[in-house]
Formats: C-alpha cells, structure tokens, sequence
C-alpha cells in the first residue's frame, strides 16, 4: 500500500519550487546535450537508422512491461 503525504504551503513558496524544479530540469537537459555533443566530436558517437532504434526501445519496452508483470 502506497503512503500519501501531501501538506499546504502558500502561492509563492509553490512558485518558487516549480521555477527550482525548472531550472533542474534544465541543467540536466543542458549537460546531456552537452555530453551528447562531446561524444560526436570526439568520434564516440554510433548513428543507428531510425527502423533499427525504432525496433530496439520496442524491445526494451516490452522487457521493462515484462519485468512487472513478473
């Protein structure tokens, strides 16, 4: 059984959470772009057509809804 915990807190509090949260998120995406980018220049970087990354995440899906299932 799952523990819910919820509590109150007032408007500009919640808004300063939400742009905290934000600016997380957007650091987080900045350094894997970045990371991304590093990886292309130095040569380390593998292209794979789209048909094949297609049917790869379909397969790796289908082992995360498995492993639930289990």
């Amino acid at each position: 059984m799952d523990t819910r915990i919820q509590f109150r807190m007032d408007e500009d509090t919640k808004c300063l959470a939400q742009q905290c949260q934000a600016l997380s998120h957007d650091a987080l995406l900045t350094k894997q772009v970045t990371q991304a980018f590093e990886k292309v220049d130095s040569g380390k970087a593998i292209f794979v057509e789209h048909n094949v990354a297609k049917t790869r995440m379909a397969e790796r899906k289908a082992t995360i809804r498995n492993r639930s299932l289990a």
